[in-house]
C-alpha cells in the first residue's frame, strides 16, 4: 500500500463512491460518508449553481452533527468533482464554494490544472484525478495531483478499454501514491481484489444507482437490478467520448443498441429515435458499468456498504485460509 496523505488515511473501509451525474444528492453523499465510505458528488449537480452553497453546507453539518454524536466511529470524508474542462463556465465560483467549506477532497475530470490542484491543496483538501491511461496519469501527476483515479474497462459512463490488471500494474511502476480503482467493481471480493493488485481504494458507482437515496428515476434503478454485463454497450455515440450505457434505455429510446453509429468526438450528441422521438444523452440513455450483475435488488446506501463489508470479510477468510 501506499503512503496516504489525511484524510485518506483514516479512512473506515477502501471504497470511493464515484460522483454519478445528475444521481448523487448531498443525502445519498451523507448515507455514503455515516456507512464510512468516500461520498461524493459533481458540483454541476446543483442546479442553479447557487444551491451548490446549500448542499455544502448541509453536507458539512450533518456529518460534523454525526461526527460529534459518534466519536468512536466517525464518518468519511466527502469529495466534490470538478469538471475542469473549458467549457465549464461555473469552474470558478464552484472551487470558490469549495474553500469556504474546505472541501476534504476534490476529484477533478476532464483535464489536469496546476491551479485548481494548488488551490485544493491550500485549504489542505486532497485532488484525485480520473485517467484512462498511463499518459494522463503521468500528465496529472506533472500538474501537481495528489492521487490517481484508473478508470479501467468495465466502468460506468466514460470509460477506458484497458484491464484493470495492466492499467494498476503500469502506474504503480512509476507512482507511490493514492491510487483507486474504477471498472466493473461491485462486491466486497472485487474490492479485495482492487487492494490486491496495488490500488489502495474502489472506485463504485453503479452499484450505487440502485439504492433509495440515488436521485434516479425508478425504471432506471430497476433496470441496473435486472440487468446483468450482457446488457452493456460500449459507444461514443451520445457524448463524443466512449462510455458504457443500459441496452435498456437504449432501446426505450428508439435505438438499436447493437447498431449505433459512430460520433464525431468534437461533439456533444442528441440522439433521435423513431418516430422523432429525442433522447438526452444525460437523461434518457442510462450510463452504466459491467459489474451489476451483482446487483439484484434495489437497497439504501447503508445496507449496500453493509454488504460489501460483509462479503470483504469473507473474501479475505477464503485468501487466508487458501494453501498457497
Amino acid at each position: 500500500m501506499s503512503h496516504l496523505p489525511p484524510p485518506l488515511n483514516r479512512l473506515p473501509f477502501p471504497v470511493i463512491g464515484s460522483p454519478l451525474f445528475i444521481i448523487s444528492n448531498p443525502q445519498m453523499v451523507i448515507e455514503q460518508c455515516k456507512a464510512g465510505v468516500v461520498g461524493s458528488m459533481p458540483a454541476l449537480n446543483a442546479r442553479p449553481a447557487a444551491q451548490l452553497d446549500d448542499w455544502l453546507a448541509e453536507i458539512t453539518e450533518t456529518l460534523a452533527a454525526y461526527d460529534a454524536a459518534h466519536p468512536q466511529a466517525p464518518s468519511a470524508p466527502f469529495a466534490i468533482n470538478q469538471i475542469v474542462h473549458k467549457s465549464n463556465d461555473r469552474l470558478e465560483q464552484d472551487m470558490a464554494l469549495c474553500a469556504k467549506y474546505k472541501v476534504p477532497i476534490v476529484i477533478t475530470s476532464l483535464g489536469a490544472r496546476e491551479d485548481v490542484n494548488r488551490a485544493v491543496q491550500g485549504w489542505g483538501g486532497v485532488v484525485l484525478h480520473d485517467v484512462i491511461n498511463n499518459v494522463f496519469a503521468h500528465k496529472a501527476i506533472e500538474k501537481g495531483a495528489d492521487g490517481l483515479i484508473v478508470v479501467a474497462a468495465g466502468a460506468g459512463g466514460h470509460a477506458s478499454v484497458k484491464s484493470p490488471f495492466a492499467m494498476v500494474q503500469e502506474v504503480r511502476q512509476w507512482f507511490d501514491g493514492p491510487l483507486a480503482l474504477s471498472g466493473s467493481i461491485a462486491s466486497g471480493g472485487a474490492i479485495l481484489a482492487a487492494q490486491a493488485m496495488g490500488a489502495d481504494f474502489a472506485y463504485i458507482g453503479s452499484a450505487f444507482i440502485a439504492t433509495h437515496e440515488a436521485r434516479a428515476v425508478e425504471g432506471y434503478k430497476k433496470m441496473i437490478t435486472e440487468s446483468d454485463s450482457d446488457d452493456i454497450v460500449y459507444s461514443n455515440f451520445y457524448t463524443g467520448i466512449h462510455g458504457n450505457y443500459l441496452k435498456g434505455s437504449i432501446r426505450n429510446a428508439g435505438m438499436d443498441p447493437d447498431n449505433l453509429p459512430v460520433s464525431d468526438p468534437s461533439k456533444m450528441n442528441f440522439s433521435t429515435g423513431e418516430g422523432g422521438k429525442t433522447a438526452k444523452a444525460w437523461k434518457d440513455i442510462w450510463g452504466c458499468g459491467q459489474g451489476i450483475g451483482a446487483i439484484t435488488e434495489v437497497v439504501s446506501t447503508a445496507d449496500m456498504v453493509a454488504r460489501f463489508k460483509r462479503e470483504y470479510r469473507e473474501a479475505r477468510e477464503r485468501l487466508l485460509a487458501m494453501p498457497y
